[in-house]
Order: C-alpha cells, then sequence, then structure tokens
C-alpha cells in the first residue's frame, strides 16, 4: 500500500462511506465554523473537503496551519447530507472526517493565492510559475495540453505516420526569422543553431525513402512576443508526406482536426470541409490572409465608383487618380444606429494611424438616397452601383477607406473585427477553419524594393516546370497553403520543390548563385540530386491549437514555463552571464556596449 494515499482527492464517492482512508495534497482552503473547521485537499485529480471537530486533540495543529501546506491525512469517509452536496466537484457528495494529520511539506507565506483565479501581473506570475500552475484554470489547461498532445499521436499513427526525432543542433538557415546560436567548443569560432522548425530534416526524410513523418518538435526563434506567439521556443506538429498533391495533405489535416476539436471542445465546426480562398481574394475580402469567417462582414472594392463623373467627393477622387484604392465594409441594417456609433467607428480608425473611415447609411423614399458626412456626393446612379457591388440593402451603412493598398486592406481587416465586436456579429460558440491557397512565390521587398521569396523557398511552383514563365516571377504562384481558425493562423505548408535545376533557378531570382545554393543549403541541394520524390507537409502550432480549445486568448495560459515579453525566465534567471572559465572553454569574448 502507499504509505501517502489511499486514494486521490478526486476518487472518493459516497460508495466509500465508513471507509478508513488516507488522502495528500495541498490545503487549498480553509473554513472555520467554530465548533469545526472545514478544509478543502486538493490534489492533481480534484478536491475532496475535509472536517474535524474542535474537540479532536489536534484542532489546534490543523487552524494554524497555512493555505498550500502539503499534509496527509487519515479519515472516515462520510456521506454528505443532501442540502450540504457540493455539485461542482466529483467528491461533492461526501467528505472525510479526519483523525489525524501529518504535515509533508510546509509554506512560505505565499506571493499569489492559488485558489483564486484573480488576475496577476505577468512577473509574479512566471516567477512563481510553480504556483501559478497549482491554479484550477492553468492547471487544467496544461492537462488539457498533455491530452491534445496524445491524442494527436495516436490519431497520426492510425493514419500511417511513424514519428521521427529530428537533430536539435544544426546549421543556421539565411531564410526565415532569426536563430538561436550556440558556440561549438571543439570547432572553435563556429556556431549551431537551434531549429527554427525541422523543414529540411523532414525533406531529407522524405528522400530515405520513408513514406510519411511526423513529430511534435520543438522549434526555436529569437522573435519579439505576441499573445499568439511565445518568444523563443514553440512546439508544432510537424509532418511531411511522400507521393502526393496539395489536397493529400488537406485531407490529413481536415480528418485530424475534425476529431480533435470534436472531442476536446463542444463548440460547433462552421465547415467540415474547410473552405478553400485564394490568397489575393483573402485580401479583397478580409484585408488579411488570416481571416475570421465567423465575422459575416466581407470587403468590397469601389476604386472606379471613384472614377464617374456622378461622383463628386474630390478628396477620394483626386486619391484615386494618383493609383489610390477604395475599399468599403457594409454593415447591415443599421439605420436606427446613433451617430456617435458611427463616429466612434471613425475615431477609433484614426486612433489606429490611418485618415479615418469615411461613412454614410443607404436611405430610399421617393429614391435612393444618402445620409451621413458624405452622403451628399453620391448620384441615384451611384449608390445603386454601390448597392450592386457590396450587396448592400436600404438602411444598411457603408464604411469607406481609401488609400494605399496595403494601408486599406490593414485597416480594413481590424476594422472588420472592430465593427463585428460592436456589432455582436461574432459566434464564439463556434470553430471555422479555412485553407489559404495560391500564394505568390515572390513579392517586393519595401525596404530594398528587391525581389524576395513570400513564403517557403522550398515550395514548388504552380505550372508545368518546363513552362514557367520566370521573366514574371511576380506572377508566380506557389503551391503553399496555411490553415486558419478564427482568424488564428495555425500553420503554414507546401508541396515541396524535389527539383534540383529548378531550385538553383528559383533562387537565381532572389539573387542567389548556385555556388551559394550549393554552400547555404548543402545537405539539401544534395539529397535532392540523389532522387526525391515529389513530397508535401505541413506544421500546424501545437500552443494555438490548445489556445482554441482552452478558449483563451494568450499563448502563454497553455505553455507550462513561458517566458516573458522580453524573452525572459524569471523562475530560473534566464538568460543569464557564465563565467570567464565557460567563455575560455568556447573561444568567446564579451564585448561590453558602451
Amino acid at each position: 500500500m502507499n504509505k501517502y494515499r489511499t486514494h486521490t482527492c478526486g476518487e472518493l464517492t459516497k460508495l466509500d462511506r465508513e471507509k478508513e482512508i488516507s488522502l495528500s495534497g495541498w490545503i487549498n482552503k480553509k473554513r472555520d465554523h467554530g465548533n469545526l473547521l472545514f478544509i478543502d485537499l486538493r490534489d492533481n485529480f480534484g478536491i475532496t473537503q475535509c472536517v474535524i471537530e474542535k474537540s479532536n486533540e489536534i484542532f489546534r495543529k490543523i487552524e494554524k496551519l497555512s493555505l498550500e501546506t502539503v499534509i496527509k491525512i487519515t479519515g472516515t469517509v462520510i456521506e454528505r447530507s443532501d442540502e450540504t452536496i457540493n455539485k461542482n466537484i466529483s467528491t461533492g457528495e461526501i467528505e472525510v472526517k479526519i483523525n489525524n494529520i501529518d504535515i509533508l511539506g510546509e509554506t512560505k507565506e505565499l506571493p499569489m493565492p492559488v485558489f483564486s483565479d484573480q488576475e496577476y501581473s505577468e512577473e509574479i506570475r512566471l516567477k512563481y510559475r510553480f504556483l501559478d500552475l497549482r491554479r484550477k484554470k492553468i492547471h487544467e489547461n496544461i492537462i488539457l495540453r498533455s491530452k491534445v498532445i496524445s491524442f494527436i499521436r495516436n490519431e497520426m499513427q492510425k493514419l500511417g505516420f511513424l514519428e521521427f526525432q529530428t537533430p536539435i543542433l544544426t546549421s543556421s538557415s539565411p531564410e526565415g526569422a532569426r536563430d538561436f546560436l550556440v558556440p561549438s567548443r571543439l570547432n572553435p569560432g563556429k556556431f549551431y543553431a537551434l531549429p527554427q522548425a525541422p523543414q529540411q530534416f523532414k525533406q531529407l526524410i522524405m528522400v530515405s525513402g520513408f513514406d510519411k513523418y511526423f513529430q511534435i518538435a520543438p522549434c526555436f526563434r529569437d522573435e519579439d512576443a505576441r499573445a499568439d506567439r511565445s518568444p523563443g521556443e514553440f512546439y508544432q506538429l510537424d509532418m511531411e508526406m511522400s507521393f502526393v498533391e496539395q489536397e493529400d495533405v488537406f485531407n490529413v489535416i481536415e480528418t485530424l482536426f475534425l476529431k480533435l476539436f470534436k472531442k476536446f471542445s463542444n463548440k460547433k465546426i462552421l465547415h467540415e470541409k474547410f473552405p478553400r480562398i485564394a490568397f489575393e481574394d483573402a485580401l479583397l475580402k478580409y484585408g488579411t490572409d488570416k481571416p475570421d469567417l465567423r465575422n459575416p462582414l466581407e470587403i468590397s472594392d469601389l476604386t472606379n465608383i471613384f472614377k464617374r463623373d456622378d461622383v463628386k467627393f474630390e478628396i477620394f477622387k483626386k486619391l484615386v487618380k494618383s493609383g489610390s484604392i477604395v475599399r468599403a465594409i457594409v454593415t447591415k441594417n443599421t439605420k436606427d444606429k446613433p451617430r456617435s456609433f458611427f463616429d466612434g467607428i471613425d475615431k477609433w480608425a484614426k486612433d489606429q494611424g490611418s485618415s479615418g473611415l469615411a461613412y454614410f447609411t443607404l436611405e430610399k423614399e421617393d429614391k435612393i438616397s444618402a445620409k451621413g458626412p458624405i452622403g451628399k456626393f453620391f448620384s441615384e446612379t451611384s449608390l445603386s452601383e454601390i448597392i450592386r457591388k457590396t450587396n448592400a440593402n436600404i438602411g444598411d451603412t457603408v464604411f469607406l477607406s481609401c488609400g494605399k493598398k496595403e494601408d486599406v486592406e490593414k485597416i480594413l481587416s481590424v476594422a472588420r473585427n472592430k465593427i463585428a465586436d460592436d456589432l455582436n456579429l461574432i459566434d464564439n460558440g463556434i470553430f471555422s477553419f479555412c485553407w489559404i491557397v495560391d500564394y505568390p512565390m515572390y513579392e517586393i521587398d519595401e525596404t530594398d524594393k528587391k525581389i524576395k521569396f513570400s513564403h517557403n523557398p522550398f515550395s514548388m511552383p504552380q505550372g508545368e516546370i518546363d513552362k514557367l514563365d520566370l521573366s514574371n516571377p511576380l506572377n508566380i504562384k506557389a503551391f503553399q497553403y496555411d490553415i486558419v481558425c478564427n482568424g488564428i493562423e495555425l500553420s503554414s505548408g507546401a508541396i515541396r520543390n524535389h527539383v534540383p535545376e529548378l531550385m538553383y533557378k528559383l533562387f537565381e531570382i532572389v539573387g542567389y548563385s548556385k555556388d551559394d545554393v550549393d554552400s547555404k543549403f548543402s545537405g539539401m541541394i544534395n539529397a535532392l540530386s540523389y532522387g526525391a520524390p515529389p513530397h508535401g507537409g505541413i506544421a500546424p502550432g501545437i500552443d494555438r491549437i490548445v489556445m482554441l480549445l482552452a478558449n483563451e486568448k494568450n499563448i502563454r495560459e497553455v505553455t507550462m514555463f513561458p517566458m516573458n515579453q522580453n524573452a525572459q525566465d524569471l523562475m530560473m534567471s534566464a538568460p543569464s552571464e557564465i563565467s570567464d572559465d565557460q567563455l575560455k572553454e568556447l573561444n568567446l569574448t564579451i564585448k561590453k556596449k558602451k
């Protein structure tokens, strides 16, 4: 018999009444009722209410114990009366009458209470993360994470995938985010890089003749923190398949995600066959390639309307003549909203750094007209054309933005979500997935105006290889895709370029010579030269998946030991300085900033 417990704190029921048992755990709460002292004892599995009478000789000893002291109690299970049953816990039909107690672990004064879900500062929560993790909500999130990973492993194996581990110490890659570098003691002056992703290794696994690979892979990127991205490290379901096309990858992920999200959430899945949306269409209709499809609002292009003679809104007309675009969001049946609602949206847009959102509301008495600050500038004919282009109705309001394409997309993307929130249009009981497809292979770097890869440089371009028009690289689409849920990008993926000669040509467009490719991607290009199968894959983020399932807005809430916004581990005091002896051993010197 285990000397610490016969049962866990989430196990006992009225079927155990009159049993002599022992429990061990933390004191979650104490309630002194004069002649009776109640203790809620907590372990990983739940909470059991324990009670001791004042007449018991150990009453005083228990009374003095602090919350979060670790104790073992022995006692008798008794059934609660009907009026005292607690339906919120699994052990709510019983309590344990304490006969004896042993103190297993004492506690200092707590910097934060454990039994409360009250918000505390990031600094306190991360410095005392071991206490934070005892709190009910975050404790359950981490258990959920473990169950999700186990489920994914089982399902991937059922789908015929084999789990392999790829190296953590590898070479630095010139593409992607900033690397974390590790100095080599045995190779002075040289460095390993922690993998940003197992990209090249998983492709090499396919070249090695394995058909389907996956792993729950740690990835390391020296990036700034965001609500949906941890600084430093994260985990992804990394997978790759041989002899596949884009739809084959989609079918695996849709099969997995439908099972996963149905098992761990009661939310409805809006489309069980995930919609495919072309990248350019996504930017037009939603202003972003990460659209939240729970939001019914869509964006329409009205640039040509402002080339008409019967539209007199001269500010926009002049901008359009100089190359600007005009796009609009229509809100349904908002004619009765107060002026303050519309002005509030305009002011909010200005606070975001834009020039604001012009607006008017459609109405009709004898003829179609528009009320609002700019309504008078439109003829009935032009308004009819706007109605046709936007599917608007009388009583709807049209919000307009004019400027450079990327600026208009940026403000209308966030305005779309802002307006939907204000109008209560988003159903939080839904998961809405979609695929964003047909990404451009290349784009123009806004800083130096040079052509660069827009996505993954190892992707296969669309079209017949021998008929690709490499003289117009910005017109080339790639077999690259993202999966998005509720406005959160879960993953990017691609069908890979497995043809070395084509890879040389594609890299040449962004300024890499054949020698550059051979030098920087030697392992990959060499392997592809020995007979590589067509292959492709994807790598959904585990952290973001669990964040969605746990209904959390910040990835920190589903990560066991996250860093803070400055990529510091406050609990373990990392990063830290190292000794002169360590520096010498690694052939390094520290150059102090002035």
